[in-house]
């Protein structure tokens, strides 16, 4: 049995960014060093996600503006996938198109049916600068495509229309953690 840390057992949580702070809406800067900065701030990420009780967490949740997210999430057939990505790019997102609950941690206690891809294919780093290739279908897809729109300034109730847009965010404005004023 390989030995090793658990992710975030030596990062600090940090605070989350709601829904509103315009770090969230701001596309990130790429990573262009990969040092024991970028691998504390991966651990907090975990650290983080972990506490918040998520699955999917990207950096500018928590105020920083670069592309780099962590995952611990299951796909359909209860898989788990672990990791991290630096510099991802969404490269593939495809297959049939499924419309199934999401929520994300800056938009806490909020969920609607949001479509996605059932395949996605993410390209990226590992934080010591390897290049690596992540696949996932199912709920780990829809994970990969939530966190990619994430570095790109978006959100999931951008992928809403009608009702289910009008819904989500009046749920948001009613919300005890929204701003008022």
């Amino acid at each position: 049995m390989r030995r090793g840390t658990i992710p975030g057992s030596s990062g600090r949580v940090r605070p989350m960014r709601l829904l509103g702070d315009p770090g969230l809406v701001a596309p990130c800067e790429e990573v262009t060093a990969f040092d024991a900065d970028l691998a504390a701030l991966v651990e907090d990420m975990f650290a983080t996600m972990y506490a918040a009780g998520g699955v999917g967490l990207a950096a500018n949740q928590i105020g920083v503006p670069l592309r780099v997210f962590v995952y611990d999430c299951p796909d359909d057939e209860d898989r788990r996938h672990l990791g991290h990505l630096v510099n991802p790019r969404l490269v593939a997102a495809e297959g049939i198109t499924v419309r199934g609950p999401e929520g994300c941690l800056s938009l806490p206690g909020i969920e609607a049916g949001t479509p996605r891809f059932d395949e996605a294919v993410v390209e990226g780093f590992t934080m010591d600068g390897e290049a690596v290739q992540v696949r996932g279908t199912g709920f780990f897809a829809r994970c990969l495509q939530h966190e990619c729109d994430h570095l790109g300034g978006g959100l999931y109730v951008d992928h809403l229309t009608g009702l289910r847009r009008r819904r989500a965010l009046r749920a948001v404005r009613r919300a005890p953690w929204a701003e008022t004023g």
